[in-house]
């Protein structure tokens, strides 16, 4: 792993770290804002608003994942395929323009906001649809910089060598970038247009990333612990073949509400929340394996894990993957349950911990897996930082879930159940002690995170300095 950045693809991809790791910040203050804001409605009231703040918190969380996801391709592929990436200029090119574009969107988001409803506000300022605000030229500017980097891949795979983790990649970045055209269009049906939608926000993020999330554990494992290359690409075509299951047919959860047919309800809710059985399999396959080869063994640590802070990153993620996709996501996505909970804390709740379960905590995984390169570091060891990283984005994550589950279960029984879901009974829930309390702890939680994540930025930038670093 030492001196890793003779590649000019591994470079680039240090680029992307650094822009996702800001943009991961962006992210969490925003959220701060936003959960103080729920407490109290007047902070900040006409100067930054909270459906700005909470805008910002979402999609500068799509988008410093996608910076993340694309610099980790960019880092595995040189070892992958044992070439330069092919057009890494063209990729150095497009990646300026995408940091610059997003500054643009951004600035326009908090600075402008809205426009006067006409077809240059689309173009221009928002296109109204949530989670996926961008206007249109930036969202013309994101496929085309996305397919710079599939031709990228495609070019370097054709020319070295190909292993199983590159052929998945190939597949799924195509994914990648055709389903985010569902969300380029519109339809008059609101229905129709909320089909689509769902395209983008499901199969987008809980259908190709889950499987790009696959990839990256199975190059991970690889790097960081000699896991057998043999075990983790069968566990990678398992996803993919579950993956027509588990992400596809789970599409149908989002149905109960836009008038498909009652079939989708029962399909989506059972096979959504197989999503990431595959990738928690690969873990447990993978460290029971190497536990007994190697990991076991008194004084062969060294030899076996080179990157510490990586692994505890990559375990968190197989399991917090499995609890917040899989457990968090299945309680309240059955039908019988849904029509209760769905517009609840407790999407909320689902939210978070899926998000950072499934896909933040491999992300900052890779991240030390390109400290690492950068620094040329042979064997890389927890310091106090990183575990304190760790161990207070978890708590303050998992915090939030706890809160905002209960929150929404305050919801679930007055809103819903004994008011029957009136504008009324929304307003009283709002005021509930078990809601209040909750909301509370989730701005507490969020402080907890935000702490971490300062551990987190001192470890990434002070680590190459540490004495406790092999070389």
């Amino acid at each position: 792993m030492a001196n890793n950045l003779q590649f000019e693809s591994k470079k680039l991809a240090i680029k992307y770290f650094t822009v996702a790791a800001i943009l991961f910040g962006a992210q969490l203050l925003m959220g701060l804002i936003a959960a103080t804001q729920f407490l109290f409605p007047s902070f900040l009231f006409e100067v930054f608003d909270f459906n700005v703040a909470r805008m910002v918190h979402i999609n500068a969380l799509v988008v410093w994942m996608l910076y993340a996801m694309i610099g980790s391709v960019y880092y595995l592929l040189p070892d992958e395929t044992e070439i330069e990436t092919v057009g890494i200029k063209l990729g150095n090119i497009a990646f300026y323009i995408l940091t610059a574009a997003i500054t643009v969107v951004v600035l326009v988001y908090i600075l402008v906001q809205v426009g006067p409803a006409t077809e240059s506000t689309i173009w221009f300022i928002n296109e109204g649809r949530e989670y996926i605000e961008a206007p249109r030229w930036a969202d013309i500017g994101i496929v085309v910089v996305v397919l710079v980097f599939v031709f990228n891949l495609f070019a370097t795979a054709a020319k070295g060598k190909q292993t199983g983790i590159v052929t998945v990649l190939m597949a799924d970045v195509l994914a990648l970038a055709g389903l985010y055209l569902a969300g380029m269009f519109f339809t008059e049906n609101i229905s129709v247009d909320q089909y689509w939608w769902w395209w983008v926000i499901h199969l987008w993020v809980e259908a190709t990333w889950e499987v790009f999330v696959g990839c990256l554990a199975a190059y991970g494992l690889i790097k960081i612990i000699g896991a057998r290359r043999e075990i983790v690409e069968m566990w990678l075509w398992i996803e993919v073949t579950m993956l027509f299951g588990s992400g596809i047919l789970g599409l149908g959860h989002h149905y109960f509400w836009i008038g498909t047919p009652e079939y989708w309800w029962e399909i989506g809710a059972l096979f959504s929340a197989l999503e990431p059985v595959p990738l928690v399999a690969m873990f447990v396959h993978v460290i029971y394996d190497w536990g007994k080869e190697t990991g076991l063994k008194e004084g062969t640590e060294e030899k076996t894990m080179n990157n510490t802070p990586a692994f505890a990153w990559f375990v968190t993620n197989a399991f917090g993957n499995f609890l917040g996709a899989g457990v968090w996501g299945f309680f309240h996505t059955l039908p019988q349950i849904n029509i209760y909970t769905h517009g609840t804390q407790f999407t909320s709740a689902h939210g978070h911990l899926a998000f950072f379960g499934a896909y933040a905590t491999i992300l900052i995984g890779m991240f030390y897996l390109g400290l690492q390169g950068k620094n040329g570091i042979k064997v890389l060891k927890a310091t106090f930082a990183s575990k304190m990283a760790i161990s207070l984005i978890t708590i303050g994550v998992l915090g939030m879930t706890v809160s905002l589950t209960i929150a929404g279960y305050g919801q679930v029984l007055v809103e819903r159940a004994q008011m029957g879901a009136t504008w009324q009974a929304y307003f009283i829930s709002q005021s509930l002690p078990w809601f209040v309390q909750g909301i509370g702890w989730r701005l507490v939680m969020g402080v907890v995170t935000f702490i971490g994540f300062i551990f987190l930025i001192k470890d990434l930038l002070t680590t190459s300095k540490s004495p406790r670093h092999i070389y």
